[in-house]
């Protein structure tokens, strides 16, 4: 029961990483509150939280929209009274040679991916500050750490978060506010299977490349939240501006 009473607002909640982080909070005694641009999915995490005897809220949200933010805190802190664990899990992504990106693809990676935690934390901003501080966990990738053939948006996007989140950590360190990374390698989420949208010589190369031997293949959703989780609970007191790998030891 890390989570006791405080209030975790989870972007990305509708499935995969986040729907995972959305009930493994609820089950350590979290209010939580998710957003997610799937209003389907979104609504199936809350049932399942609320099933379990949990306690679970949210809203739609397109976190690239800062209208559509600022609405979705103002709804959780209404809801539940505040927010203190902010997980900024949405995300997407896809894989393709660098020739076929557009413009579009593009800037919608880089809103999502990256401008979206810029949303959420300035608009969370004031109540993570209030007593207990909370405290800010974000997701990158293994992609955001080297270089990701075939994934120039998504790796550049993945890579700002990162060192978006190690300036955020030393910038609020004297305000006792945390902020930390995970970089998580190949997940088993609806996006993954997306990106997989054909079989040549690029997907082998990302399967290659995600798979590292030994623990072998994808993790699971619930893999990456628990070490979301940790970050985010005081068990991590001391933890402050890491990217963490969770990714088998594809990198090691």
């Amino acid at each position: 029961m890390r989570f006791k009473d405080r209030v975790a607002f989870v972007t990305g909640a509708g499935s995969g990483i986040g729907r995972a982080t959305a009930q493994l909070f609820a089950a350590e005694g979290a209010h939580v509150f998710g957003v997610d641009v799937d209003r389907d999915g979104l609504a199936a995490t809350i049932t399942h939280v609320r099933g379990e005897g949990g306690t679970a809220d949210g809203t739609h949200c397109d976190v690239a929209d800062t209208a559509s933010v600022d609405a979705a805190v103002a709804k959780c802190v209404a809801t539940f009274g505040g927010l203190s664990v902010l997980a900024n899990v949405a995300g997407i992504g896809g894989f393709s040679r660098f020739e076929e990106i557009d413009e579009a693809t593009w800037q919608r990676t880089i809103a999502v991916n990256l401008t979206g935690p810029f949303h959420t934390i300035r608009a969370a901003l004031p109540h993570l500050l209030k007593p207990p501080v909370g405290s800010v966990v974000n997701v990158s990738s293994t992609a955001g750490v080297r270089g990701t053939a075939y994934a120039a948006a998504y790796a550049a996007s993945k890579a700002g978060l990162l060192n978006f989140t190690r300036t955020l950590a030393l910038e609020f360190a004297s305000r006792d506010l945390r902020f930390n990374c995970v970089c998580p390698g190949g997940v088993r989420t609806p996006l993954i299977a997306k990106m997989f949208v054909r079989r040549d010589d690029l997907e082998q190369n990302l399967i290659n490349y995600s798979a590292p031997p030994k623990l072998g293949n994808m993790a699971d959703p619930i893999d990456i939240a628990r070490v979301i989780a940790f970050l985010a609970s005081d068990d991590a007191r001391m933890v402050n501006g890491v990217g963490l790998l969770a990714d088998g030891g594809a990198l090691a």
